[in-house]
């Protein structure tokens, strides 16, 4: 499930659960067969992970099985409260994404003011000590808003940021041509 309806979303997540959604009893079972396997790291992903009310629980279970918890979001869920929750839970790092600067983001998210919460979102984490980095899927629609992007990360004191291609599944599938070129890519 997804607050947001992103134009690259490679899922096509919407505001309802997946109906083949895994239960929390076999969402343990997963993270305890990972666990049992070495897999170092989780990334909690979606849709939006933080709609999962079970989502702290499952992170914590996978701290206490010995992995490392992540989430992706789009960081527009997470107040000060929510922050120190998943600070609570064991989660080590949150990845936010942000598609574009204000107006960019909030046409690529499919949500007047969802740059704003993603924002707060991202300061809420450094405030409580949550290791916190910036995700950017890189097309024609945001690749201007590159300088301005890391701009932010300076101001912001964010210290990591993961850059990613379209992927041509879901939504996606219906921007292909808004993807960067080869060399677009590489000027970028």
């Amino acid at each position: 499930a997804c607050n947001l309806r992103c134009i690259h979303c490679y899922y096509t997540a919407r505001a309802q659960p997946d109906p083949d959604e895994l239960t929390a009893a076999e969402a343990k079972a997963m993270i305890g067969d990972l666990a049992d396997f070495g897999a170092p790291v989780l990334i909690f992903s979606g849709g939006e992970p933080l709609l999962r009310d079970d989502l702290l629980e499952l992170g914590t279970y996978a701290v206490q099985r010995g992995l490392r918890a992540v989430i992706s979001t789009n960081g527009t869920l997470i107040d000060a409260e929510m922050a120190g929750r998943i600070k609570e839970a064991g989660f080590s790092y949150v990845g936010i994404s942000l598609d574009g600067i204000g107006a960019t983001n909030d046409r690529f998210r499919g949500e007047r003011g969802a740059y704003d919460a993603a924002l707060r979102g991202i300061r809420a984490c450094t405030e409580v000590g949550v290791r916190t980095g910036l995700r950017l899927t890189l097309n024609r629609h945001n690749y201007e808003d590159l300088s301005a992007i890391l701009d932010l990360l300076e101001a912001e004191n964010i210290r990591r940021a993961c850059f990613y291609h379209l992927v041509y599944a879901g939504r996606g599938v219906h921007i292909q041509e808004d993807d960067l070129s080869l060399d677009e890519s590489r000027a970028a």
